[in-house]
């Protein structure tokens, strides 16, 4: 259809589905986001999949209309704007303006009057227009030009007598006619409205008539007129006295639920017609609000600006590139390999740049047909080995770790790393998630990368880069490097801006090379035992699941929890209660087969099965295929990016995730072995975080437990449970032990009772006497809460900084949310910037002493050695003083040191 379409957007319609739908989305500065986010995805939507050329939008002005003048009492029983949502609005308009889209607003009148007056007259000049809305009110507006867009539901509503054209072009989607949709036609909608009422907007309507029977009335006499003129026919004797007894009431409800379409508004299409917007204004707003995934599609083609990428394929030019990169201060790298993880990778090329918008792409592998000649791999690393081991030429690169591991690959060694604009933005925004050069490029730089599957393409038939053409990965390597160069110039004066430089310079920078060490190091796996292992599990699945069928007394999906949930709560009769009831059925999530263990053993044996699958199916099945077929060991990633407190966690494998305790993670651990001739070390702090507790709260108590080194948990059951800590106490300790772990996350009295086992009433005893005992520490967790709330953010001895928008919430989940989060930082961030000092200061005296020990496992507290048995006494020494000494505290630090001939025997 050629005709133009005019879009009409229902603002305050769309704003509070939006605010609704999408809850606890923030800035970094605890501005709430979520209803401009979902508004400006909508709008989006209806720009881009509709191909909307003309559009405008409508919003009430929030003033008293003609419809309050009729009635005082009017939405007087609507609630006022949410004031998180309130806040919102005056942004959201700013972005409107920057969209350079209309915005209606009119003192005496609702939008509905206004979008049903702006559709009938663009009708009338035979536009067709779309309203925009999912309020039903507006049904009424519809007609053979005149349709809407639900977008909540995607579906297009339209009149019985709708335009062919028309229809024809909203067949995209769903379409529905209104009858469909609400029963009766456009022009019954009204009556519909004002015979129920509205409670919302505190429409009277007829008492006793609901939305059943209203359209019941109008489906038996036609419209309301006949209705009336023929009351004594109604056959049900309490609604006709109810019709007869409110007349002056439907005729009032009439009158405030029909939209007005003849307003005084003027109309001309062209100024509805979609501009190209502000981009400098819309791209500094979407920054602000930290809308990331918005910003590219507003950005200028920077890829287009003339920008110095080229291959390096001759001798003469790579001799010229050399000498540039000798003399250089600084130079960013970057390099394409086979495969992303580094240590199964082969490197393809490398690319340089040495001035924002300047690169080079030094072509080594590719290995397609008609391939263009490529340099000598042995000549081209032999020469740049003296460039990329001085010390002297700051290197500068994106998740530069990876690039080491390559290079090492290739027997360079990696020297002079400075900046990684990865850890740099992990500094500045911990909460991101993820920092992958996509997203900084965009965020600090307005610039779109190109993009990975561009080059290689997806799924099952992604090619490796060494068979991408060189022309295309020129340019996607050059533009690596120079985004890796530029971000470096905006991200480290942003880092000192915020004091965060000498947390980088002393913890995080020099923490790139141990990390990047003991990934390309890896640890071996005793595979055969593993394969065992995997079997004898299976076995015991085999088993456990015939006695699952037996006990139910049917074969069923184990696996699956609607079919469980059937057997448990239906064959079963299991009782459900409040919390096993979710939206689409009842719950078989663990606490939930917890509760009914003593019920019935179906769910102690299905917990136990699922405990059996998840080690199968995570730990025997996936470590053996994780085995690096080169190396013969396993070779986990350290993510120095992710958690927000600071510490490390690990990927393929999840070391993290592998359970400490109980027969089964012994199993697994068993598999994780030295080579001959070695024995593993394990060096695990002692208490490390309530050590830092007392630390940060001089809580005299706690130090002179610690002091005198005397078990803290004995001490505090002694406090905390009186004469039963001497009566009972293994069990006094273990809870005392949940108490004092609980006060350092923040936990609540009710979630401390379900550890416990007791009331949330009792606990909240505990929790009281604890505190009664150690007042530096409730002075001390106070203080933090509002140190944090005022600052925006909570931060570590080492100064790491965490920001906690939550803290400013009106919600009390969220802000609870928050106060665990401000709890928990100062301690657990403090505990994991240590760590990673000392795995700095052994791997230096290993490295300097040129002991032949290997640092192979972080996990949490712990670091586990593969050391030579003639090296035993040195490591045990080296590895005891630099962890213990690592920083200086009120009180000591203690590790604990094992020995075995696996891990599990270390424990």
């Amino acid at each position: 259809m050629s005709t133009p379409r005019l879009f009409l957007v229902d603002g305050n319609s769309v704003l509070y589905r939006s605010y609704y739908a999408i809850q606890k989305l923030s800035n970094a500065a605890g501005f709430p986001t979520n209803a401009i986010y979902g508004f400006i995805n909508t709008l989006n939507k209806i720009i881009e999949e509709e191909r909307a050329e003309y559009l405008g939008l409508v919003f009430d002005t929030g003033l008293p209309t003609v419809r309050h003048q009729a009635y005082k009492e009017y939405k007087a029983q609507r609630k006022p704007m949410p004031e998180d949502l309130v806040v919102q609005v005056p942004v959201l308009k700013n972005i409107i303006k920057a969209l350079r889209l209309p915005l209606f607003e009119y003192a005496d009148y609702e939008a509905d009057d206004v979008l049903a007056t702006l559709s009938r007259q663009s009708a009338e000049q035979g536009i067709p227009a779309i309203i925009v809305t999912t309020d039903k009110d507006m049904l009424q507006a519809l007609g053979p030009l005149v349709a809407i867009f639900n977008p909540a539901k995607e579906i297009y509503l339209v009149d019985e007598n709708i335009n062919p054209d028309f229809l024809a072009s909203l067949k995209h989607r769903e379409v529905k006619t209104v009858k469909e949709f609400f029963g009766v036609g456009a022009s019954q909608v009204a009556e519909v409205l004002a015979l129920q009422g509205d409670v919302s907007d505190n429409i009277p309507g007829v008492p006793g008539v609901g939305e059943k029977t209203a359209r019941q009335l109008l489906a038996d006499f036609g419209n309301l007129d006949n209705l009336l003129h023929n009351l004594e026919k109604v056959k049900n004797p309490r609604i006709k006295d109810c019709l007869k007894n409110n007349l002056d009431r439907l005729e009032l409800s009439l009158k405030l639920v029909k939209v007005e379409d003849r307003l005084p508004v003027e109309f001309r299409l062209e100024q509805f017609r979609v501009a190209e917007p502000d981009t400098e204004q819309l791209v500094s707003l979407y920054r602000e609000l930290e809308f990331t995934s918005l910003i590219p599609r507003y950005l200028r083609k920077k890829e287009s600006q003339p920008k110095n990428f080229s291959a390096i394929l001759t001798e003469e030019d790579f001799e010229r590139l050399l000498a540039r990169l000798s003399q250089a201060e600084e130079m960013a790298l970057d390099t394409e390999t086979t495969n992303l993880y580094p240590t199964r990778a082969r490197l393809v090329g490398l690319s340089f740049s040495l001035v924002p918008g300047e690169a080079y792409y030094l072509p080594l592998r590719h290995r397609y047909a008609l391939a263009p000649s490529q340099l000598p791999v042995d000549y081209v690393l032999n020469r740049l080995k003296l460039v990329l081991e001085n010390p002297e030429i700051k290197k500068i690169g994106q998740n530069i770790k990876y690039d080491y591991i390559v290079l090492k690959k290739e027997g360079i060694n990696l020297q002079g790393i400075e900046y990684d604009t990865m850890v740099l933005s992990y500094l500045l925004e911990p909460n991101w998630g993820k920092h992958n050069l996509d997203k900084l490029a965009v965020y600090y730089l307005q610039e779109n990368k190109i993009p990975f599957e561009s080059l290689v393409g997806k799924g099952k038939k992604q090619l490796t880069m060494d068979l991408v053409p060189v022309d295309k990965t020129t340019a996607y390597a050059c533009q690596d490097a120079h985004l890796a160069l530029s971000l470096c110039r905006v991200l480290w004066p942003l880092t000192q801006e915020r004091k965060l430089d000498q947390l980088y310079q002393k913890i995080e920078k020099p923490l790139i090379e141990v990390l990047a060490e003991m990934e390309i190091w890896g640890v071996k796996l005793d595979v055969e035992f593993l394969k065992s292992l995997g079997h004898e599990l299976e076995k015991q699945l085999r088993k456990l699941e015939k006695q699952i069928y037996e006990m139910c007394g049917q074969e069923f999906n184990i696996n699956s929890p609607q079919q469980l949930s059937q057997i448990l709560f239906y064959k079963l009769n299991l009782p459900a209660s409040k919390k096993t009831r979710i939206n689409k059925g009842l719950s078989t999530a663990t606490e939930i087969l917890e509760e009914l263990a003593p019920l019935h053993p179906l769910a102690g044996a299905v917990l136990e099965y699922r405990q059996l699958a998840k080690l199968k199916s995570t730990y025997t099945d996936s470590l053996v295929e994780l085995v690096n077929p080169e190396t013969g060991r396993v070779h986990t990633s350290y993510n120095q990016t992710i958690a927000a407190t600071g510490r490390l966690s690990s990927s393929d494998p999840n070391l993290q995730n592998i359970p400490a305790r109980g027969e089964a993670g012994k199993k697994i651990r068993r598999a994780f072995i030295p080579e001959e001739g070695h024995l593993f070390l394990s060096a695990d702090y002692s208490q490390i975080e309530l050590r830092l507790l007392a630390h940060l709260s001089q809580d005299p108590v706690l130090m002179e437990v610690f002091l005198n080194d005397r078990d803290i948990h004995t001490e505090t059951a002694r406090r905390v449970f009186g004469a039963a800590a001497e009566l009972f106490p293994e069990e006094m300790r273990r809870r005392a032990k949940i108490i004092n772990f609980s006060i350092i996350y923040g936990t609540s009295a009710f979630s401390l009772a379900k550890e416990l086992e007791t009331s949330p009433g009792e606990a909240q005893k505990f929790i009281d006497r604890y505190f009664s005992e150690h007042k530096k520490v409730k002075e001390y967790l106070d203080q933090v809460v509002e140190s944090a709330k005022e600052k925006g953010y909570a931060e570590t001895i080492f100064g790491r900084q965490r920001q906690i928008p939550e803290l400013r919430s009106s919600e009390n989940n969220t802000f609870q949310a928050g106060r665990r989060m401000a709890l928990n930082t100062p301690i657990q961030g403090s505990a994991a910037d240590i760590i990673k000092l000392a795995m700095i200061n052994i791997y230096r005296e290993i490295k300097n002493n040129r002991l032949k020990t290997k640092m192979i496992l972080q996990v949490h507290d712990e670091l586990v050695f593969e050391v030579p048995l003639e090296e035993k006494e040195t490591v045990e020494a080296l590895a005891k003083e630099k962890m213990e000494k690592v920083c200086s505290l009120k009180v000591p630090l203690k590790v604990n040191l094992g020995w075995g001939t696996n891990w599990a025997e270390v424990k």
